[in-house]
């Protein structure tokens, strides 16, 4: 479980968590010089009854606070610092703002500096910080006067600390393992090294794990958790990884590590954004602002229904940002943005992965059902990828497989992606369609080819095959040789074309052993002339030797009976043998062997061909 502690500069968080955990946070040479902290702070503070908690330490400086938003994001519970002797400062309130904005469940309060100040002085910060907590996650946290210097309170602190943390839920084992990088840097003998709160899931020593956005992979070599060694980094626990296979560059500050496939890159977000009701100005389809979520900072647009977001005001929207980011549904983030840089709101992600850049923003934050059903149904043929349902729900694997089984008389499951069963059904009347409109205008042919009519679906190739042949299946459609075509249909020439078949036909038999071709014919016939060749083939009355040439049945039968006759078992004959022997020109006469070849007839080798079988 972790610990953040927010307040404004020089009240006393360093000191209060040095008090509690006997660390001092402040670790670089700047800090100490100027008593103030720049960077996140990180000690265990061991609480009877609950265990080990991750403290982090944020700075309090306007300055800092994109990095006291880095250390925010993810914590369980807060602890609030207010000076005694000053009270209430803006910097307190724009961390309190931040952490109703990331979904802090809950906390205390601690008035720190209490030997520097009277009791009536005391009541009065107390009731100030009483009214500028009213409807914020700290609404109820107890407030715990406290003095870093004299000891005074520290006891109770603990134990109101103790007590908020038993009412945070704990954060689920079994889920999919991510961290996001606060820190990184290397250490003589142990190479690169990061820091970071896990958020969810576990992951063991030498476990192989992802990073991203850049997408490279690293091997776990050493974990310690909560500055000790340990063999595996659970949810909700302050770990630093040393990793093999990368340079301390390859991971910095914003970087995410996971631990299985299902994390992706994303460039936009659908959200339920909040403006703060303080904010300056509203949040327009070209305002520019900064987007907050783990150590990530990045810029970005914000799109939202209704175009306008009002302060106070909140919306459903669609986030397009500059960089790539990691997110899951249900990440709480902040936006920042004017000049000076301010807290604008924030909001929650809905989902983190829209099939465009330009996907209609959702108008609310729904249940992981409602989310499945509107994601099914955007997916249409292009489907749903099961592997990422886990992030785009923000569920655990475990979750989403009992819900896919709930709705699994509603889905179709094909190569890992999901379907809607109306689609599937929906695409079935239209292969039905595509099919009786081939027939119409091809009446000759035999079906629809069968790549045409997957490509005319629009759909994976998985998806197109099952529909085909569902449709097979429940005898709407009926399979043949390549073509599907409606069951119980035969091609069947139109009035018009009986004359030109009568004409086709004759020609060819005319023509005998050197039939024009199928292009000659076309300007004598017109454009019908091809598919009216292949139903005469069909029917047995012709034979396609070539590509462009058919040939009269009959007459293709005197030529192989004079081949087979003229040619002695055995003996080699060069073509021009065999051209002699049928009487055919060489135009005819190579294409003509090949198809004796192709039929069994001749054997063809270096010398020439041999007749086969004798």
């Amino acid at each position: 479980m972790i610990l953040g502690t927010a307040g404004h500069i020089d009240h006393g968080k360093t000191s209060l968590v040095r008090a509690l955990t006997g660390v001092d946070t402040d670790r670089l040479p700047e800090e100490k010089r100027r008593g103030i902290t720049i960077e996140l702070g990180f000690a265990p503070l061991h609480l009877d009854g609950v265990g080990t908690l991750g403290v982090v330490d944020v700075p309090g400086h306007e300055g800092f606070v994109r990095t006291m938003l880095a250390g925010a994001t993810g914590v369980d519970l807060a602890l609030l610092v207010v000076a005694a002797d000053e009270g209430m400062m803006p910097q307190t309130r724009e961390h309190l703002a931040i952490l109703s904005l990331l979904g802090v469940q809950g906390g205390v309060i601690a008035l720190t500096k209490r030997d520097l100040v009277d009791d009536d002085w005391l009541a009065l910060v107390r009731d100030d910080v009483r009214d500028a907590v009213a409807g914020s996650a700290l609404e109820q946290a107890p407030v715990i006067a406290v003095s870093a210097a004299t000891g005074i309170g520290l006891a109770e602190l603990r134990e109101a600390l103790a007590t908020a943390a038993l009412r945070v839920p704990a954060r689920e084992d079994a889920d999919l393992f991510r961290l996001p990088v606060d820190r990184s840097f290397t250490v003589k003998g142990t190479g690169t090294v990061v820091t970071g709160t896990v958020w969810s899931g576990t992951v063991a020593r030498d476990a192989t794990v992802r990073i991203l956005p850049s997408d490279r992979t690293a091997r776990i070599r050493g974990i310690q958790q909560h500055g000790a060694p340990s063999d595996a980094a659970s949810p909700g626990s302050r770990v630093a990884l040393a990793l093999a296979g990368v340079d301390v560059g390859d991971v910095p500050r914003g970087s995410v590590i996971v631990g299985d496939a299902s994390w992706r890159n994303t460039l936009t977000v659908r959200a339920l954004v909040q403006l703060l009701p303080d904010a300056a100005s509203a949040l327009r389809p070209r305002t520019r602002v900064r987007f907050h979520l783990g150590t990530n900072d990045v810029g970005a647009r914000i799109v939202a229904l209704g175009g306008v977001i009002e302060p106070g005001d909140t919306a459903g929207a669609r986030l397009i940002l500059d960089e790539p980011v990691v997110a899951r549904a249900g990440d709480r983030f902040v936006i920042r943005g004017g000049s000076p840089v301010v807290t604008l709101g924030g909001g929650v992600v809905v989902d983190p992965a829209p099939p465009s850049r330009r996907a209609r923003p959702w108008p609310d934050a729904p249940t992981p059902d409602v989310a499945l059903s509107r994601m099914i149904e955007e997916g249409g043929g292009a489907g749903v990828e099961r592997a990422v349902l886990p992030v785009r729900l923000g569920l655990t694997p475990a979750r989403v497989t009992a819900l896919l089984r709930a709705c699994s008389e509603q889905l179709v499951s094909l190569g890992g992606f999901l379907y809607a069963l109306p689609v599937v059904r929906a695409m079935q009347d239209a292969l039905e369609r595509l099919v009786e409109v081939h027939h119409e205008r091809h009446p000759l042919e035999p079906g629809a080819p069968m790549q045409t009519l997957r490509a005319a679906l629009g759909a994976r190739p998985e998806l197109a095959a099952d529909v085909v042949a569902r449709a097979v299946a429940d005898g709407r459609l009926e399979s043949v040789g390549g073509y599907l075509r409606a069951r119980g249909w035969s091609p069947s020439p139109l009035p018009a074309h009986r004359p030109l078949l009568e004409r086709l036909a004759r020609t060819l038999r005319e023509a005998g052993r050197e039939p024009p071709s199928s292009a000659e014919l076309q300007g004598d016939l017109g454009p019908d002339t091809l598919a009216l060749l292949h139903f005469l083939e069909r029917s047995g009355s012709l034979v396609q030797v070539e590509s462009d040439r058919f040939y009269d049945a009959g007459a293709l039968e005197a030529l192989v009976t004079v081949l087979r006759s003229g040619m002695v078992p055995g003996r080699e004959y060069g073509p021009g043998d065999l051209r002699e022997l049928l009487g055919v020109s060489r135009k005819y006469l190579i294409p003509l062997l090949e198809y004796c070849d192709r039929r069994g007839i001749t054997d063809r080798s270096s010398g020439g061909r041999t007749l086969r079988g004798t």
